[in-house]
């Protein structure tokens, strides 16, 4: 939709630029805002960096974990999930595998707010349902990158002058249009 193309282009103009990109994505169920992440990515991606997007639940970080490997299928994208649920043992070996750059995309739950997890080389930082995590928890994850972008996807309807007194601190992108 024109809304999603604005986004990207808003997204990928604050990517070249050399301060942290800080951006709310507002958007009703169904409008297109995972994809337009999943172009955030992809950019992220082609630039050598790594990604990490974060959910709130088990079931939506499964979800975004199938829904993006599919997308890259075509790609030699290394994609891995990191929840709770996983082992002791899986975990470290995929923290292991995440600090040697082994994976370009990790995907998951408040089990990368890990103090275990060292990424690589993390150029891009994502948490949909932004509401849902505390201030502390996402300053923890995009911390992790230095100077990251972030991005936060939200369908909790805000009108925009609200959300700008709200997050006066970030751009916000608004998504209406329905594809």
């Amino acid at each position: 939709t024109e809304d999603q193309e604005k986004t990207i282009n808003d997204i990928l103009n604050d990517m070249i630029k050399e301060t942290r990109m800080n951006r709310l994505v507002l958007g009703d169920v169904g409008s297109g805002k995972t994809i337009v992440a999943i172009v955030a990515i992809l950019a992220n991606y082609l630039s050598g960096y790594q990604a990490t997007f974060m959910a709130p639940t088990e079931i939506l970080a499964k979800q975004h974990y199938e829904s993006i490997t599919n997308y890259f299928k075509d790609y030699d994208i290394k994609i891995c999930l990191l929840t709770g649920s996983q082992t002791k043992k899986q975990k470290e070996k995929l923290y292991q595998e995440i600090e040697l750059g082994n994976y370009d995309i990790v995907i998951g739950t408040h089990a990368l707010l890990n103090d275990n997890l060292v990424f690589n080389n993390l150029g891009l930082v994502i948490t949909d349902e932004q509401h849902r995590f505390g201030v502390n928890q996402r300053n923890l994850l995009q911390n992790k990158g230095g100077e990251a972008d972030v991005i936060y996807l939200s369908a909790t309807p805000i009108p925009r002058t609200y959300a700008l007194t709200i997050y006066g601190d970030m751009d916000v992108s608004i998504i209406k249009e329905r594809p």
